[in-house]
């Protein structure tokens, strides 16, 4: 056997040496990318229409963890041993947050805050009445829904007032929906009362023995930044 060849087929130290930086190098990289995903932003997906028409199906979304603290939703698998919350800070009224739903943690639901703690919330004909006053509401255009190829549907949109000021569009595509007329709902301490801003196809607080109060604990985020858009 010729010498040279032989010597050509021997792995060098050199070799290793490159071997073991580039798994090192990956094994850094995924543990960047771990504590930015538990720490900082999480990439979220939008499985269902209850947030049009500000977020459609397959819309891609940063959550930042850090907007309301951490629990132990906010790190993979919710196994960190943390029993509230640490770092806490308030979520504010109009956010829109991602949560675990109550009735089975394992699942993510994304709505909007609409009641904070002690906040009484009832709909009345449609219109969201938050501690006895109703939310001021305009129409302002007709929603063009195109999510089904073989049709395109048009949905009255509106814009809806928060108390503090905020405005953000809602749909209402049934003049008379399934939860539009409710009981007043009282919002325990430690829990919010969250919507979908698609008022006629959202399964959010309004039902109780589905999704109900959600505590705050279950929070995984705020929605920050959409990086990729149908």
């Amino acid at each position: 056997m010729d010498m040279t060849q032989q010597l050509t087929e021997i792995p060098t130290k050199n070799d290793k040496h490159s071997w073991d930086d580039t798994v090192k190098t990956v094994l850094i990289a995924l543990l960047l990318a771990l504590v930015f995903r538990s720490f900082a932003y999480e990439p979220f997906h939008i499985p269902s229409g209850s947030m049009k028409s500000n977020l459609l199906v397959g819309d891609y979304l940063f959550v930042s963890k850090y907007s309301y603290g951490y629990s132990r939703y906010s790190f993979p698998l919710g196994l960190a041993p943390i029993q509230d919350r640490i770092m806490s800070k308030t979520p504010q009224r109009g956010d829109v947050a991602v949560f675990r739903l109550p009735s089975n943690p394992r699942m993510d639901y994304i709505k909007r805050v609409m009641g904070l703690p002690g906040d009484r919330i009832q709909l009345k004909e449609g219109i969201v009445y938050i501690n006895g006053k109703p939310l001021p509401r305009h129409r302002i255009d007709n929603y063009m829904d195109d999510e089904k190829e073989s049709s395109v549907k048009s949905i009255p949109r509106f814009e809806e007032t928060l108390p503090e000021g905020k405005v953000f569009s809602i749909l209402k595509e049934r003049k008379f929906g399934v939860v539009d007329d409710t009981e007043e709902y009282v919002v325990p301490a430690g829990h919010y009362f969250m919507m979908g801003d698609n008022r006629d196809n959202s399964r959010d607080s309004r039902y109780m023995s589905e999704v109900g109060f959600v505590p705050f604990a279950n929070l995984v985020g705020r929605a920050e930044i959409i990086f990729v858009s149908v």
